[in-house]
Order: C-alpha cells, then structure tokens, then sequence
C-alpha cells in the first residue's frame, strides 16, 4: 500500500512539472508572438514612413492595410506553431519513436513506414496551398481596398445614385473573396483526416506483429497496451506535422507580401541649421511633372521673394496652380532651381524642410480628435491667438467644450469653411519661414477672406506667405502675383502691374468683382475664352 502511494504521489508530481514546464513554454511563446507582432508593424510603419511622396503615391491603402493587419497575424502565427510544434510534436515523437525502439526495433520500424508517406503528400500539396493562398491574399487586399473606398466615399455613391449598383458590385468581390478562401483553406483542413487514417495504418502491423509476440509470451498484455498508446499518440504527432507543413505555407506567402517593409529602422536626423532671422526664395528654370516621362506641368517657372511678402499664385482650370505649391515643399523630384537662403531645396534634410516650410493642401484633412490637437499636432502651444487670425474664435464660443470638442474623421461635424479654418490655424500656428497656403479661403465667405488675409498681413511680417487662389478680391493687397498659363508658362507683377499689362488677369478681375460669389475659376474660363 505505501508503494502505491508513493507511485501516485510521484505521478501527481511529475504531471505538476510538466504542465509547470507547459505554462512557461506558452507563457514565453506567446510573449515572443506578441512582442515579433509588434515589432514587425513598427518597421512596417517606420518603413512606410520613409518612403517618399512619389513611393507612396503607388501605394494602395487597402493592400497596405492588409499586410500591416492580417499577413503580420499570419506571419506571426506561423511561428508561433512552428516553435510550438518544436516541442509538442517534434520532441514527442521522439521520444515515442526512442521508447517503441526500446519495446521492439523491427515492428516499430514496420509500423513508422507509413508516416514518410503523409509527410510526402503534405510536400507535394505544398505548391498548390501556396498558389491559392496567394490568390487569396492578394483578394483580401482589392477587398479592403474596395472596402475603404465605400465607406470613404458613401456619400457621394448616395446622392449620385451608385449606391445599389455599387452593393452589388461589392457583394460579386466578397463572393470571388469567399470561394478563393474555400480554395486556400479546403486542402490544409481536409488533408488532416487522411494524414491521420496513412500514419495509423501501422496500427496492423502493430496489432499482427504485437498479438503474436504476446501468443509467444514475448510480451505481456501490458506491454503490448502500452506499445499501441505510445504508436497512437506518436501517429497522432506525425500527422499534426504533416499539417503544420501546408500551415507553414500561409505563413510564406504573408511573410513574402510584408518582407520588402521589414527594411532596417531609420532615425530621422532632427538637426537643423536653419536661420529663422531672414528668409529669402529664389526659384529659377523651374519645371515640374508628376513622374519620369510624363508631361511638364509647369515649365521655365522663374521668380523671388523675401520674408515679409505675400505672394499670389493664380491662373485657370489645370494651369498647375497647387503644383507649384507642391514643387516648393521638395517632396517630389524638381528640374531647376529653388533656392532657399541662398541653399538648394532638396539639399535641407526632410526634417529640415518641415521645420522650414508649412503646407495647407487644396482638402483640409483633420484628425480624429479635439479641435486644439488637430492644430498643434503633438505640441503644447496656446492656439488662441492663431484662432483669432483665421476668425475661429467666435465659433469656438459656441462649443461647450472649446479646444476640446471632438471632431470625426475629415471634420464630419464641423462645416466647410469651418474645417478649412482648422487647417490653416494648423499652417500658421508654428509660424514658419515660409508657409505654402493653396486655396485657403475657398469654403469662406468674402468678408472673413478679408479679415483672414489682413491678420496675415499684420501678424506674419516674419514669415513668406505664398497664396494659392482663383478668388482675386484681394490681390491688389499682396506684394507679387504669378499668373500662370495653360500653356505652361507665366506673367509676373504687382496687382497694378498685370491690370496693365495682362488682358487675361484684368479681365479675371472685374469679372469677380462684379459678379460676387460667380467668380472663381469660371471667370478664368470665361476670360481665356473671350
């Protein structure tokens, strides 16, 4: 009786220091999936973040939303099942293989000859699970990006009437998404069965070869019963590894689609030698396309401007207008010269350009967050000041929760003009040497354009404002206007200069003087027209 106790009391222990030794191992497993999972979305990101405009200009959102969110999950589950396996399978089987060797070397070696043959068929099915589950992965990626572009866009598919035949679209691309995921999956889940029935065919040998060791008194009941358990359990691990082969392919495909983001993480230099004393722009022979080959849209684009000045940029329909704005961020590549302080552009680091050079783009594009965060953007500046210059001030007073109100993705709760508003607050707040503002007045009425452009006037004599507009009212208050042309060339001057000398500016002018609120870029039209 004390002998059974100390067996059992012995069992009870050694099962307690396996599961003890079973909890760390998935503890630590676990922990290293986590930890890969965050790792791996961080050099993503900071890859994304390195790219330049132009890179990321051919980028798709939704094939980039999928690899960051379900190929690093899939990535990252496979190894985990493979560590995992390492040692629930492969050091099992092992050991079970070593124990039935101990029992008898000849029926165990006549019983394991079919688990190779499971091992084989998961090799040969490899390429196949490989090609459907890239077909479906690469689905996945259309489908979150058709699926962006419907939420992005409701309602416009609304109002226009799209939106039934846009449904039906989208329900067509989730059925091709469902049938390639019945594809990549159907092979990997319905092979388990018939690796388990090929690795348990040894169990004839077994039951044939063992049953007449047993007649022969080889073997004892027990040891017999004992050789079938560790022959079931080790058959049993050799077909969870035969299926842990075609899982490890998912794996390779989303580890092969997230690969090319996995690049060496890169600090930004945040050193800067910029002289905010004195600011001076100089551009010369500037020309400008949105990639190699295609045609200039701006073309021998020559002029300079000074720290204290405001500079108009104006022209019709698609004379290139905001890409003039943009060739002066020095995101894309440029043909001549912008000089600022007497350096070229593109020689100041990225960060140097950010800390030089503020930029309102054509669409205010806010945040998810309060009103004072979508200004300052991480910082801790006092925005009650630039909320005065854009005329916010007074509608902040409505709020009950001033800065602090919350507005949704692209300002969904606020207005038009009140959005556009936020995002030049956002321009101004820093006070940049130079601050790029294409068509910030485009969704205000007249009288707070006036005010806005007098603030700016008054408040940023330190900073170069270049103005991006259609809208001409009030052009005779800035120092130098470009006028740009469809033919890709420019007239320059002051207000007074180009009503002399510029039929189309003059024209353009009066149009919109006189037809408040009918101006805009169908005065351009009207004017090159006549």
């Amino acid at each position: 009786m004390p002998s059974v106790v100390l067996l059992a009391t012995l069992y009870a222990i050694l099962i307690g220091i396996t599961q003890l030794f079973r909890y760390f191992k998935r503890f630590y497993i676990r922990r290293f999936a986590n930890s890969t999972s965050s790792t791996m979305r961080l050099m993503i990101y900071n890859s994304i973040m390195s790219k330049s405009t132009s890179e990321l200009d051919n980028e798709n959102t939704g094939n980039l939303m999928t690899r960051v969110i379900s190929d690093v999950d899939l990535c990252v589950e496979g190894m985990r099942k493979v560590t995992t396996e390492v040692f629930d399978t492969g050091v099992l089987m092992i050991s079970y293989l070593v124990s039935m060797l101990f029992y008898d070397v000849k029926i165990t070696i006549l019983s394991i000859i079919f688990v190779p043959v499971a091992m084989v068929i998961a090799e040969k099915l490899k390429s196949v699970i490989y090609k459907y589950s890239r077909e479906y992965r690469k689905k996945s990626s259309d489908i979150a990006d058709v699926t962006y572009d419907i939420i992005e866009n409701s309602m416009l598919y609304r109002v226009t009437g799209m939106e039934v035949k846009n449904r039906a679209r989208y329900n067509e691309e989730l059925e091709d998404l469902q049938n390639k995921a019945i594809k990549a999956s159907i092979l990997e889940n319905s092979m388990q069965p018939i690796y388990n029935v090929i690795a348990m065919v040894g169990i004839i040998m077994v039951i044939y070869l063992g049953g007449t060791k047993v007649i022969r008194g080889g073997w004892t009941v027990g040891s017999f019963s004992t050789y079938i358990a560790m022959f079931t359990a080790m058959a049993t691990k050799a077909s969870k590894a035969a299926k842990l082969f075609n899982s490890v392919q998912k794996s390779q495909i989303s580890w092969k689609r997230i690969k090319p983001y996995l690049s060496d993480y890169k600090t930004k230099d945040s050193s800067s030698s910029v002289d905010n004393r004195d600011t001076m722009l100089l551009v010369e022979g500037l020309s400008f396309s949105y990639g190699e080959g295609r045609e200039n849209i701006i073309e021998n684009i020559s002029f300079e401007a000074k720290r204290g000045e405001i500079i108009g940029i104006t022209g019709s329909i698609a004379s290139g207008k905001s890409t003039l704005g943009l060739s002066l961020l020095g995101l894309y590549p440029y043909l001549g010269s912008i000089k600022v302080d007497g350096r070229e552009l593109k020689d100041y680091s990225e960060y140097e350009r950010s800390q030089m050079i503020s930029y309102l783009g054509h669409k205010p594009q806010l945040l998810s967050d309060s009103i004072y965060n979508n200004i300052t953007m991480g910082s801790r500046k006092e925005i009650t000041p630039v909320l005065k210059d854009v005329c916010f001030n007074t509608d902040l007073y409505a709020m009950p929760k001033g800065q602090d109100t919350l507005v949704g993705n692209s300002g969904i709760k606020l207005s038009g003009g009140q959005q556009a508003r936020i995002a030049l607050a956002r321009a101004l707040i820093n006070k940049n040497k130079i601050m790029i503002l294409d068509d910030p007045f485009s969704a205000v009425d007249m009288k707070t354009e006036e005010k806005i452009i007098e603030n700016l006037r008054n408040n940023y004599k330190d900073s170069l404002i270049i103005l991006i507009s259609h809208r001409l009212a009030i052009f005779n208050r800035i120092n130098k206007i470009i006028l740009l042309k469809n033919d890709t060339t420019a007239d320059m001057g002051t207000h007074e200069e180009l009503m002399k000398k510029s039929d189309v500016y003059a024209t353009i002018y009066n149009l919109q003087c006189t037809e408040v609120g009918h101006g805009d870029e169908q005065c351009f039209d009207k004017a090159v027209n006549e």
